[in-house]
């Protein structure tokens, strides 16, 4: 039989009567308006011991051991008391799963989609066969290798609210076949179509009209269902045609119906927020299909396939709940894929919609150019595969082949990857952990155990499936490092630098956190046995948090606070029922420059300890100790990878080659940002002066939470407060 643990309300009445949740100063409304799931029965949203409740419940019972135990099984005792612990642990705010478990886990969700508990995700983009996976296209055998199917993966799991790195490296993109047919695309919708006003702007005909025009005879048609399914097919299915997937004809109609799509502002009930309406699917694909037809007789460049991929990242952006994250990998020798941004109409039609990073090794050492064209617009980030391969901890020493089949990494680089493999992420907040009492090596061995079980969710792709169960990869992160440092040791990890600049560290600091290192590797062996499956192949990383952060109110990841005052810009669906109420309170709203259909409200914002003289931030720290600081996080801590945006000042940009030269050896990946906030237009954190700051607060007469309740009352069901703040760049999801 199967059991299924529940944790009794009088245990959690318990709990939460002696403790109290470590809230910063944002963290109830970010928890309320991010991550409260609706309750149907009481028409309300839910309070945090309801969230954690969930969270821990949905979590706990994926342990496989479940589906054999009875009632008087040692497995249900043991993991009953676990499940308190970790209610105990989330409550508290000492630590918390990633963003998206907060959302989804114990979730009806969870249930009805496999890849639910994950963030982020990594595919090559190269011809792939689609397997035993959700995706079907209706063409194909599923063994059937496919252009597409890197493509409809990325599509599938964005719109799904994760992250997707991509590489379009040479070694992958060469495996593209010829686009070897034009084709001529039409997308229709019939006259009573809900969405029929709507869509014939963005490019969509009537069909009536064009049956008229052109007949019934077509290559392919498809008359796409109103689920996340249709879409993905849809661009699939566009895609193959080029590839003689579908058809033979030298140049081949293919006909793609929207009727059944729901219009704009319909609400969406299964992952939260509001229908886009057919129009950025629309758009996306008549933009795709231009970008095959002009290949036709060649092969696709790199340049191509992220173009691609960005329109994908675009379309998402535009509709549901937008949280498009892309990184793409190219090589450190295509000069067209390190300068495409320089392309500024591209730029902003399509190409922001992914952070660009090249592939590198450490015998690489000219980076004289990347560092000329990071010094302009922060791009291209550095991704080190030799090292991701061959090294966990660098104080291990090289492990040749350890991590062999990695080939990119997720949209924030904390986490080196497979073909098809996702983050797995949990949450330590050192300071808060230890001001609660906890022993931090407990709380490493319950987060290395919350991770594994994730492990064991029924994955959508099969190329996941087979991926997820060789590496069973794990990812424990430390957050608030540099709180914790202060507040712990009483300075910050880098005590000096030698005459010949390298780093010095403390040594006790170094004790510190190698024996929590140990400690999360310990527990996962020991569960592993218990489970009967593979130790994970790797265990820590540091992962740049944001809003989660945001809940406890540390800083964030490993990273300095940004500023000790700024505007944080959040972007919101322009139908989010939030906009009137921020409106109302005075808050400063303006359309999103980038996207359509996405308004950007700035949000003032003071950090902690702002006027205290020993107040460091990325805006006064040297570029020399965020890279020290980086190094070692990933000598002692991370057997990933060490997420990582080092912010510079203007006057250090002529560091930048010798820096990334000095650390080929030591750090797997990073990125670069100029510090000034005007560098982008609308960029999520601007660097703002106290009388701004104290100007921006003036502005605002009202609390937004009160004033949403006087316009929607308890009505808040589906309401998505969505920020693009878990990258210092902007790029990651919140959820």
């Amino acid at each position: 039989m199967s059991m299924t643990i529940k944790l009794s309300p009088q245990a959690v009445a318990a709990a939460t009567a002696t403790l109290t949740p470590h809230w910063g100063p944002l963290g109830w409304v970010t928890y309320k308006r991010t991550y409260a799931r609706w309750r149907e029965p009481e028409k309300r949203s839910e309070e945090w011991a309801e969230t954690v409740q969930r969270v821990v419940e949905g979590n706990i019972n994926l342990d496989p051991r479940l589906q054999q135990a009875t009632p008087d099984s040692p497995v249900v005792v043991e993991l009953q008391a676990e499940a308190m612990q970790l209610f105990k642990l989330i409550y508290g705010l000492a630590a918390t799963p990633s963003g998206r478990n907060l959302w989804i886990s114990g979730s009806e969700y969870q249930q009805r989609n496999g890849d639910a508990l994950n963030n982020c995700w990594f595919i090559a983009v190269r011809p792939q066969a689609y397997g035993d996976s959700h995706i079907q296209p209706f063409y194909l055998h599923q063994d059937t290798v496919a252009p597409s199917m890197p493509f409809a993966f990325l599509f599938d799991q964005l719109m799904k609210g994760g992250g997707v790195g991509f590489s379009v490296a040479k070694a992958n993109v060469a495996q593209m076949p010829v686009v070897d047919q034009r084709i001529d695309l039409a997308i229709t919708i019939k006259h009573d179509a809900k969405a029929y006003a709507e869509a014939l702007p963005a490019g969509a005909v009537d069909a009536s009209d064009y049956e008229a025009a052109h007949g019934t005879e077509a290559a392919l048609r498809y008359a796409l269902p109103d689920t996340r399914e249709g879409w993905v097919v849809a661009l699939a299915a566009l895609i193959d045609a080029h590839f003689h997937q579908v058809n033979q004809a030298q140049t081949a109609r293919v006909v793609l119906d929207v009727s059944n799509i729901r219009e704009r502002g319909t609400r969406i009930h299964g992952f939260g927020g509001t229908a886009s309406g057919p129009a950025p699917l629309i758009e996306m694909l008549l933009d795709v299909n231009d970008i095959l037809n002009r290949r036709a007789g060649t092969q696709l460049s790199a340049v191509d396939c992220t173009d691609i991929g960005n329109l994908v990242g675009k379309a998402v952006v535009a509709g549901n709940v937008r949280r498009s994250a892309e990184i793409a990998l190219g090589d450190s020798t295509n000069d067209d894929f390190i300068t495409m941004k320089q392309d500024k109409e591209q730029l902003y039609h399509h190409r922001w919609a992914s952070n660009n990073s090249v592939i590198v090794t450490s015998a690489f050492t000219t980076y004289e150019e990347v560092a000329q064209a990071v010094a302009q617009n922060g791009e291209p980030g550095m991704f080190n595969l030799e090292l991701s391969r061959n090294y966990g901890r660098l104080v291990d020493g090289q492990q040749p082949g350890i991590d062999g089949a990695v080939e990119g990494t997720n949209p924030c680089g904390e986490i080196s990857l497979a073909n098809g493999e996702p983050c797995n992420l949990f949450e330590v907040f050192p300071t808060i952990a230890t001001a609660q009492g906890w022993d931090l090596k407990e709380v490493m061995a319950l987060a290395a155990r919350y991770t594994k079980r994730v492990t064991f969710s029924a994955y959508d792709w099969e190329v996941s499936r087979r991926v997820i169960a060789h590496n069973r990869r794990i990812g424990v992160s430390l957050s608030g490092l540099q709180d914790w440092l202060l507040a712990q040791f009483g300075h910050r990890v880098v005590t000096g630098f030698d005459a010949q600049g390298q780093a010095q560290y403390d040594p006790e600091i170094i004790q510190a956190v190698d024996g929590l290192y140990h400690a999360v590797v310990a527990a996962d062996d020991a569960y592993s046995q218990l489970l009967h499956c593979r130790p994970s192949l790797k265990h820590t990383t540091v992962k740049p948090s944001g809003t989660v952060s945001k809940l406890a109110g540390v800083s964030e990841g490993m990273h300095f606070h940004y500023s000790n005052y700024l505007l944080q810009r959040i972007r919101f669906q322009d139908t989010d029922p939030l906009l009137p109420a921020l409106k109302a309170c005075g808050y400063t709203i303006e359309p999103d420059i980038y996207t359509k259909n996405t308004m950007c409200v700035a949000f003032p914002v003071q950090a902690a300890n702002a006027d205290d003289p020993l107040f460091a931030s990325a805006g006064n720290v040297a570029i020399e100790e965020q890279f020290a600081t980086q190094a070692f996080l990933q000598t002692y801590w991370s057997d990933n990878a060490v997420s990582c945006t080092i912010t510079f000042q203007s006057a250090e940009a002529d560091k930048i080659a010798g820096l990334l030269r000095q650390y080929r050896h030591t750090i797997k990946s990073t990125s670069l940002l100029p510090y000034a906030g005007d560098v982008y237009e609308q960029a999520p954190k601007q660097p703002i002066t106290k009388a701004q700051y104290f100007a921006e607060v003036a502005k605002i007469t009202d609390d937004v939470q009160a004033v949403y309740a006087r316009l929607h009352g308890q009505e808040v069901k589906d309401l998505e407060l969505v920020g693009q703040e878990d990258c210092a760049t902007g790029a990651c999801p919140i959820k």
